[in-house]
């Protein structure tokens, strides 16, 4: 190894640490108290939802990034995650202007109970609720994991669904734009922030506001049970 200064990247392209090596250094990682700490936060976070379960439910033409980031993260942060659809095997993204990749369905609808389930997030994407929303199993769904006090996220267009479920009465909310008067007339109230809680029901407004959105979920699903009124 060369002496002077070294650079190192973990994965996902993070700089870890930048600093002078020293001979006989690297057999304790506390040596380098920025890798140190990096890999103690990433325990950290690989066991924040140990045991937790989290249903995605989604059909083809989910916004890609809504749904795969959620999915590895929360997969990252120690949670058994499942797709749900009433799509078998398969079901397709939306990535920005086309069609984008396919992802793998766990678990098909028919067969899935809310009650197994700690948490809910259902992705954006206009095709993607616009369906879910006539679909009356999903509704149910959805329905069963507000009244059992689970976690529920949705992010850009994905309101439209807790509208349908009569969820979004009363409650602080934020979705896209154009979802924005919907909230309103089913007497939400919105608010234009990346994230929005309300006693569990977590809504953020498009891809640019994922991180914060997966920060509120673990968050929101660590704090137990919500207790609310019936939808």
């Amino acid at each position: 190894m060369r002496r002077g200064r070294l650079r190192r990247r973990l994965k996902g392209g993070e700089p870890a640490a930048i600093g002078r090596v020293r001979r006989g250094a690297g057999t304790d990682r506390r040596d380098c108290p920025l890798v140190w700490r990096h890999e103690r936060r990433k325990e950290d976070i690989m066991s924040e939802l140990k045991g937790k379960k989290i249903a995605i439910l989604a059909t083809n033409g989910f916004e890609q990034s809504e749904l795969e980031v959620p999915l590895e993260t929360l997969k990252k942060a120690g949670a058994e995650v499942h797709v749900i659809s009433p799509e078998a095997e398969e079901i397709i993204g939306w990535d920005e202007k086309d069609w984008g990749r396919a992802v793998k369905v766990d678990k098909v609808l028919g067969d899935a109970k809310a009650s197994d389930y700690d948490a809910l997030v259902l992705p954006g994407g206009q095709i993607n609720p616009d369906l879910l929303r006539l679909n009356t199993e999903a509704l149910a769904f959805i329905r069963a994991s507000f009244a059992g006090g689970k976690t529920i996220a949705a992010i850009c267009h994905a309101p439209w669904l807790l509208i349908e479920a009569g969820i979004a009465k009363g409650r602080h909310m934020t979705s896209y734009p154009s979802v924005r008067t919907d909230v309103e007339n089913a007497g939400g109230k919105w608010e234009d922030s990346p994230v929005v809680t309300d006693n569990g029901i977590v809504t953020s407004r498009n891809p640019d506001d994922l991180d914060a959105f997966c920060d509120k979920i673990i968050e929101e699903i660590n704090e137990g049970t919500h207790h609310r009124q019936a939808a």
